[in-house]
C-alpha cells in the first residue's frame, strides 16, 4: 500500500479545465483577508502561489468555525440563541463568498490554471476545486445566500419542536420558503438547468435526474420483486433475542468500544448526543460523531455508531497535507455515504462479523445478550421488513425509503406539490412501496432533519453510496482479500488500508467517478449492488 502522505499517484488527476465566464459580484473586502493581486496584473507564479495559500488558509479558518457552529449549535445552544447563531453563520458565509468570488480571486485562479505546468499535482487539484466552488457561487448575490443561511438556522429549531410534538403544520411554511429560496439560488447559479438538477449536482457532481432515474429504476427493478417474494414467504427471523431494556449509560460506553472496533483514533474523536445523528470533521485531527441512544433499542445505537464512524474514518483518512486547503474532506456525499454504509452494512451486518460485534455488545449487556448466538444475531439484524423509519431500515428496503424522498423532492421543485401535500404523499408512497401504514408525522415526514437543513437533493446519495460500497467491496475480493477471514478476526485494518489507499487519501482531489474508475478498473455500475442484495437476502430467506 502507498504512503497516504506521498500522493505519488497524483498524476492521475485530470488537468484543470478552463473556468466558465460568470457574472462577477461587486468585490467585498474582508478585513484581514489575503491581498489578491489586481486582475489586470501580469502574474508572477511565486506571488500567485503565495496568494493561493493565503486564500486557502482564510477559507479554512471560516470552515473550521462554520463546522463547529453547525455541529455544536443545535446540540448545546439555548433556544433563544438560534437567531444569533444564524447571524454568525450568515456573516461567515458572506465573507467566504467575498473571498472566493471577487474579481481578483477569479483572475488569480485563471492565471494559475494557465500556469498548470508550473504547479504541483496538489496545486492543480486545488485550482480545479476552487474554480468549481467559485463557479457555484459567483452568480448568486451574497444577501441571497446569507438569507437562506439565516432561514435554515430558524427552520432547524422549528423542525426539532415540530417532530417532538407531531406538528407538521408548524414546519410546513418553512419547507415552502426553503424550496422557493433554493430554486431561486439554483436559477442564479445556472439558469439553463432545472433547479433540482443543480442541487443534485451540488451533492454528487455530475449527476442529475436522468442519472438517478436510471439508477433507481435498476435498483427498484431488483428490490421490489425480491421484497415481494420475502413477504409472500411469510417467515421472519426472531428479533426478540436482541430486544429488551438497555441502560443508556452503558450504551454510551458501548459507543466508545464500537469506535475502537471500527478503528477510529480516540485522540481525534469527540462523541456527543443529538436528536438526529450526524458526523463531521474540522481537520484530519478532529472529528465529531453525534449519536443518540434508545433504552429499548440497543441495535439502533450500534448501527448508528458504525454508520457515523464510517464518515469519520473517511474524513480522518484524507491526506494530512490537505488540511487547511479546499481538498480536505470527502469528494461528494455519495462517496461519503459509500463509506458510512460500507461499515454499517457490508461490515456491520455481515455474517462473518456477527461474532465479533456481538462479543463487544455482550461485554456491556451480558444479561440480555450473553446467550444470543452469532447466527441469531445475524438473522435478527437482517430482517427485511417494511417499517416507517429510514435510519432503522434493513439493507434491502432502505433504497425504497430514499426513493420516497427523491420523488417528493422532485414534486416540490416542479411545483406539483406544496409542503401541505407532503404528509399525504408520504403515507401513500410508504404504503405502496413498503406496505407500511405511517401512524403520524413524527414517524413520517418529520423523521429526518435534512429538509430543515436545506439538504434537498442529498437523499439520493444514500442509495448511491450503498452502490459505491458494493462495487468497492467486490473489488477488494477480486484482488484477493479473504473477506470472511478479515471480518471474522475483528481486525478491520486490511479494509481500512485498502479504502485509505483507493478512496480516503484523495479527499476532494478526485471526483467519485474517477475514484471508482481508478479503484475498480471500470466505471461505476449498480449491478454489484443489486447482485449483492439478491444473493444475501435470497440466502437468508431460502429463496434460491
Amino acid at each position: 500500500m502507498s504512503d497516504p502522505s506521498s500522493m505519488h499517484d497524483f498524476e492521475d488527476i485530470d488537468e484543470v479545465e478552463g473556468a466558465e465566464t460568470r457574472r462577477e459580484p461587486t468585490p467585498t473586502r474582508v478585513p484581514g483577508a489575503p491581498s489578491v493581486p489586481n486582475p489586470a496584473a501580469i502574474g508572477n507564479p511565486k506571488e500567485d502561489l503565495a496568494s493561493l495559500d493565503g486564500l486557502e488558509r482564510h477559507l479554512y479558518a471560516h470552515r473550521y468555525a462554520e463546522i463547529g457552529i453547525d455541529c455544536y449549535g443545535p446540540s448545546i445552544d439555548p433556544s433563544r440563541a438560534t437567531a444569533d447563531r444564524g447571524e454568525a453563520q450568515a456573516i461567515l458565509k458572506e465573507e467566504d463568498q467575498a473571498l472566493l468570488c471577487s474579481a481578483g480571486t477569479g483572475a488569480l485562479l485563471d492565471r494559475l490554471a494557465s500556469e498548470s505546468s508550473l504547479l504541483s499535482p496538489m496545486q492543480r487539484a486545488q485550482v480545479r476545486v476552487l474554480h468549481r466552488d467559485r463557479d457555484r457561487l459567483v452568480g448568486v448575490p451574497a444577501q441571497k445566500q446569507s438569507a437562506l443561511t439565516r432561514l435554515l438556522a430558524e427552520s432547524d429549531q422549528v423542525w426539532h419542536k415540530a417532530k417532538a410534538e407531531n406538528d407538521w403544520t408548524s414546519f410546513e411554511p418553512y419547507l415552502n420558503r426553503i424550496v422557493v429560496a433554493m430554486k431561486e439560488i439554483a436559477s442564479l447559479r445556472d439558469p439553463s438547468r432545472d433547479p433540482y438538477d443543480v442541487w443534485l449536482d451540488e451533492f454528487e457532481p455530475g449527476t442529475d435526474r436522468a442519472f438517478y432515474d436510471n439508477f433507481f429504476a435498476e435498483v427498484k427493478g431488483a428490490v421490489v420483486p425480491l421484497y415481494a417474494e420475502i413477504r409472500k414467504r411469510g417467515w421472519q427471523p426472531d428479533r426478540s433475542v436482541i430486544e429488551g431494556h438497555f441502560d443508556e449509560r452503558r450504551q454510551w460506553e458501548l459507543a466508545h468500544d464500537l469506535m475502537a472496533l471500527e478503528g477510529l483514533d480516540p485522540d481525534v474523536m469527540f462523541l456527543t448526543s443529538t436528536e438526529h445523528p450526524y458526523s463531521d470533521a474540522l481537520t484530519t485531527n478532529y472529528a465529531i460523531i453525534a449519536a443518540h441512544v434508545y433504552p429499548d433499542d440497543v441495535v439502533s445505537n450500534v448501527y448508528t455508531m458504525l454508520h457515523e464512524g464510517g464518515h469519520a474514518l473517511y474524513e480522518t483518512g484524507v491526506n494530512p497535507a490537505f488540511n487547511y486547503t479546499s481538498l480536505k474532506g470527502g469528494t461528494s456525499m455519495g462517496m461519503h455515504e459509500g463509506q458510512s454504509r460500507f461499515f454499517e452494512n457490508y461490515v456491520g451486518r455481515d455474517r462473518a462479523f456477527a461474532p465479533r460485534l456481538l462479543e463487544v455488545m455482550a461485554r456491556h449487556f451480558r444479561g440480555q445478550l450473553g446467550r444470543v448466538t452469532p447466527n441469531q444475531f445475524y438473522l435478527a439484524t437482517n430482517r427485511a421488513e417494511g417499517q416507517p423509519i429510514r435510519t432503522e431500515a434493513d439493507e434491502l428496503t432502505y433504497p425504497l425509503h430514499i426513493l420516497v424522498r427523491y420523488e417528493i423532492e422532485q414534486a416540490l421543485f416542479s411545483g406539483e406539490a406544496k409542503a401541505a401535500d407532503v404528509p399525504a404523499l408520504w403515507r401513500k408512497k410508504y404504503h405502496d412501496y413498503l406496505g407500511v401504514d405511517v401512524k403520524d408525522d413524527t414517524h413520517g415526514a418529520l423523521q429526518d432533519s435534512h429538509w430543515s437543513d436545506g439538504l434537498l437533493g442529498y437523499f439520493p446519495t444514500y442509495a448511491l453510496g450503498g452502490a459505491f460500497g458494493a462495487q468497492l467491496r467486490h473489488q477488494m475480493i477480486v484482488e484477493g482479500m479473504d473477506w470472511d477471514s478479515v471480518l471474522g478476526s475483528g481486525d478491520l485494518a486490511p479494509i481500512r488500508e485498502w479504502l485509505r489507499d483507493r478512496v480516503w487519501q484523495w479527499g476532494r482531489a478526485k471526483d467519485s467517478g474517477q475514484i471508482i474508475q481508478d479503484a475498480c478498473g471500470e466505471p461505476f455500475s449498480a449491478r454489484y449492488y443489486v447482485e449483492y442484495l439478491d444473493e444475501k437476502f435470497s440466502d437468508i430467506y431460502g429463496l434460491r
